[in-house]
């Protein structure tokens, strides 16, 4: 199953805009670290480079 910005429980605004800058589907660092974000807590994530952590 792939996993959404949407169902990560980023806003509809929010989804549209990365849609407009070609972000479509999170990556597995995103979908990690988004929900724990959204919830307030603080993430220390290590990924390789290019795996979307910036983004």
């Amino acid at each position: 199953m792939t996993v959404s910005f949407q169902s990560l429980g980023l806003s509809e605004a929010c989804v549209s805009q990365l849609e407009k800058i070609g972000f479509t589907t999170p990556t597995t660092i995103q979908a990690q670290a988004i929900p724990e974000l959204l919830n307030g807590h603080d993430v220390l994530g290590m990924s390789q480079t290019g795996t979307g952590k910036t983004a």
